[in-house]
């Protein structure tokens, strides 16, 4: 698809993966409207891009999003493009936390249940454009659970597959894409607090989904995700342990 002269919406674009996909998409020449909780954080990062817009939403709260479709509707009413970034993580060992169940809730809330809502509510308006896109970001342990953050990995699996269930069901009958970004761990405020010393900078993430719409690759594999796929294929217990780095027993 085309990565020029579109209007894109952003959730969680104020920093990190997001942010950096403004940034290059902006300096495409389309118009770019970020979202978040944290009215600071996204004037600032509006300031810092240029060329793009900010509305104050939390996609959790059912008020937040009808009042970011009645403002997009109105002020961005050929909206083409929408980007699902925003995410919730919780670290903790799912077998000695007491507070799992709440985690699960939170994240599936933010990572997925906001997802379904958020694009449900926009399909009618994407529906009506000549071409337009739903980009959907997941991440490499939508196919293999991080032990440090499993439910947040569960929640990232079930993204995966209402994705693929969204993609076709959209394929015969309408003009809207549907695209997956799925990085690895990436060198963001978001992951700071998961060890690893492989991170990706947000900016390869941005670049690689960029490269991926102009060449309609559904699914963006980022970096190590592309291994770990092809392991997730072959054999899915292997992938996990090496997702890990766990010996096998």
């Amino acid at each position: 698809m085309k990565t020029s002269k579109n209007t894109i919406l952003i959730t969680g674009g104020g920093s990190g993966i997001g942010f950096e996909t403004a940034k290059l998409l902006s300096q495409k020449g389309n118009t770019v409207i970020i979202t978040g909780r944290n009215e600071e954080k996204l004037k600032a990062a509006a300031q810092q891009l240029g060329n793009v817009h900010y509305i104050v939403a939390d996609v959790t709260k059912e008020g937040d999003v009808n009042a970011l479709i009645e403002r997009i509707k109105k002020d961005f009413s050929d909206l083409n493009v929408l980007m699902n970034n925003a995410g919730l993580v919780y670290l903790h060992k799912v077998s000695e936390s007491p507070n799992a169940a709440t985690f699960a809730r939170e994240e599936m809330e933010t990572n997925y249940f906001a997802v379904v809502n958020l694009t449900t509510k926009l399909l009618p308006l994407l529906n009506k454009q000549p071409e337009a896109a739903v980009i959907n970001v997941s991440s490499i342990v939508a196919f293999a659970p991080g032990l440090s953050l499993p439910t947040y990995s569960a929640s990232k699996a079930a993204l995966h597959s209402y994705t693929q269930a969204l993609r076709l069901s959209l394929a015969k009958d309408s003009n809207v894409k549907v695209f997956e970004l799925m990085p690895p761990l990436v060198d963001t405020e978001f992951a700071k607090d998961i060890p690893s010393d492989t991170k990706i900078s947000p900016q390869e993430v941005a670049e690689d989904l960029v490269r991926s719409l102009e060449t309609n690759n559904y699914e963006v594999r980022v970096a190590s995700t592309e291994q770990l796929y092809s392991n997730f294929l072959s054999q899915s217990d292997k992938a996990v342990l090496v997702l890990n780095r766990l010996e096998q027993n």
